[in-house]
C-alpha cells in the first residue's frame, strides 16, 4: 500500500541537545547513505553508526549518530533510519531537506503510526494510545496510555466479540442445517439470557470508561460565589501563583481565569469565574453569563462563601442552584473568626487551604486505572455505545417473540462496531482523519 519512503523531524522543533530526523520505507537506508560518510548499506539492524552528514561537495554538515532498524522488526515494519543530529533548528531542517532532496517524501502527521497500523504492527486502539502517551499531562493519563499500547483495550473487548461470534455462528448453523438433529437449536428463550449478560458486561465497561476519561483529562472544576468572597485569591493559592487579579473591589474578575493542579493522581482543571449577583454593568453581565454556562458543564463545583458574614439570599440561591452538582462548599476568611462551625474552612489570602485539598483528593482519588484496563478515547466509547444500542434492539425484538435468525442483523452490527475499535472494520476517510490529529514525525 505504501510505495514511498517518508521522512520527518520526530523531536520538538526547538533548540536542544539533539534532534532526530526519522526516515521510513524501502529506500530509507539508501537515501541516508547518499548523505552519510560511512557505509551503512550492510549494517545490522539495531546498530548505531558515528559519522558526518555531508553535502554534494563532500563537506561535513553535521556530526551525527545514525541508527539502523531493518524490517520487519521496526515500528512501521519497514526499514527505518534515524539521524541523531545536533538540536539546532536550522541544522535539523537542513538535514531533513537533504533527505527529501534525495528521494524521500515529507511524512504527513501520524503517517509513521498509520503505517504501523496498516502493516499489522499495532491495532487502532494501540495507535490512539500512542497519541495519548504523547499528550498525557498526569500519571493517570500516562498509565492508561501505556496499558493501551500494551493491548489492554483488546483484552477488554475481544471476549465480548467472541461472545457475539458464538451467538452468530449458532444462529447460522441453525439456518443452514435445520435438519441436523445433533445441532442444538438456539431459541429466543436461550438467547435472551445471553444477551442480557452481554449487556451487563457492556454497562460495566461504560461506567468505568466515564471515570477513566475524568482521570485522564482531568476534572473540570469551577469556583463560584458572590463577588469579593475570595475566589480569585483561592485560585492563586491553589495554583501557587498570582494568576488572577485580586482587589478589594467587588466584580474585579469579569472573565474566566483558568489553570491546572494535580492532587494525588487526580488532575483538576480550575476555572475562576465572575461573581454571581445582580448587576447592571454590561461587561460584568457577560462574565456572569459565561459563569452560568461553565457551571452547567462543570464536573466539580467549589462554592466559595464568605465565612466572616452570615449567609444571605444570594448565597442561598447559589446553594440551591448547585445542589444537584458534585460540589464542595468552602467557607473562606477563617482568619477573621475565632471559632468555626463544621465544614471546609480556609483562608485563601493566607494560603491555608489544606482542608480543601484533602476534600478534593478524597472526592476523586482513584486507583481504577491500575486495577483494570479502560477505554482510552471518545471514539472507542462511542462505538461501544453503538454496539450496546444494537443489542438493545435485538433484545427488544426477542422479547416481542421475533425469531433469532431475524435479529441476527442487529447482533452482527454490534459485532462490527466492536471490531471497528481495532480498525478491523473501518472507513478510509475516518482512518485518515484520526491519524491527521497526530503530530508530525510520529
Amino acid at each position: 500500500m505504501f510505495d514511498t519512503t517518508i521522512a520527518a523531524i520526530s523531536t520538538a522543533l526547538a533548540p536542544g541537545a539533539i534532534s532526530i530526523v526519522r526516515v521510513s520505507g524501502e529506500d530509507a537506508i539508501s537515501i541516508v547513505q547518499s548523505i552519510f560518510n560511512k557505509d551503512i548499506t550492510k549494517a545490522k539492524s539495531y546498530t548505531m553508526h558515528y559519522g558526518y552528514i555531508i553535502d554534494e561537495n563532500k563537506q561535513p554538515v553535521d556530526e551525527v549518530l545514525v541508527s539502523i532498524f531493518r524490517a520487519p522488526k521496526t515500528y512501521t515494519r519497514e526499514d527505518i533510519v534515524e539521524i541523531n543530529c545536533h538540536g539546532g533548528v536550522y541544522i535539523t531542517r537542513k538535514i531533513l531537506t537533504m533527505v527529501l532532496s534525495h528521494g524521500a517524501q515529507m511524512a504527513k502527521p501520524g503517517e509513521f503510526t498509520q503505517r504501523a497500523f496498516y502493516h499489522g504492527r499495532i491495532d487502532l486502539s494501540q495507535a490512539e494510545a500512542v497519541e495519548d502517551m504523547i499528550e498525557a499531562t498526569n500519571d493517570t493519563a500516562s498509565n492508561m496510555a501505556i496499558q493501551g499500547i500494551r493491548g489492554s483495550v483488546a483484552e477488554l473487548i475481544k471476549p465480548l466479540i467472541e461472545d457475539l461470534l458464538n451467538i452468530i455462528a449458532q444462529i447460522e448453523v441453525n439456518i443452514d442445517y435445520p435438519e441436523y438433529e445433533d445441532v442444538a437449536q438456539l431459541t429466543t428463550e436461550e438467547l435472551l439470557p445471553m444477551t442480557k449478560t452481554w449487556l451487563e458486561k457492556i454497562d460495566a465497561i461504560l461506567a468505568r470508561a466515564q471515570s477513566g476519561q475524568l482521570a485522564k483529562k482531568g476534572i473540570d472544576t469551577i469556583l463560584v460565589g458572590k463577588p469579593n468572597v475570595g475566589k480569585s485569591s483561592l485560585l492563586n493559592a491553589l495554583l501557587e501563583e498570582d494568576k488572577a487579579i485580586v482587589t478589594d473591589i467587588a466584580g474585579t474578575t469579569r472573565d474566566l481565569v483558568e489553570g491546572q493542579i494535580h492532587i494525588g493522581s487526580a488532575q483538576f482543571n480550575l476555572i475562576d469565574t465572575a461573581g454571581l449577583h445582580a448587576s447592571t454593568d454590561q461587561i460584568e453581565q457577560i462574565g456572569i453569563q459565561k459563569t452560568q454556562e461553565k457551571l452547567k458543564q462543570a464536573q466539580l463545583v467549589i462554592v466559595v462563601l464568605d465565612g466572616s458574614k452570615p449567609l444571605d439570599a444570594e448565597d442561598q440561591k447559589l446553594l440551591d442552584q448547585t445542589k444537584e452538582k458534585t460540589r464542595l462548599i468552602v467557607y473562606n476568611k477563617k482568619d477573621k473568626l475565632e471559632t468555626h462551625s463544621e465544614g471546609i474552612w480556609i483562608s485563601a489570602q493566607n494560603h491555608e487551604i489544606d482542608s480543601l485539598l484533602d476534600a478534593m483528593k478524597q472526592l476523586f482519588e482513584t486507583n481504577v486505572v491500575n486495577e483494570h484496563p479502560l477505554l482510552s478515547s471518545e471514539r472507542q466509547i462511542g462505538l461501544i455505545q453503538q454496539a450496546k444500542q444494537d443489542m438493545l434492539h435485538a433484545k427488544a425484538a426477542m422479547e416481542m417473540g421475533v425469531e433469532p435468525d431475524l435479529v441476527e442483523i442487529d447482533i452482527q452490527s454490534a459485532h462490527d462496531h466492536l471490531k471497528e475499535i481495532f480498525g478491523e472494520v473501518h472507513r478510509e476517510d475516518l482512518i485518515d482523519t484520526l491519524f491527521s490529529k497526530f503530530c508530525l514525525g510520529k
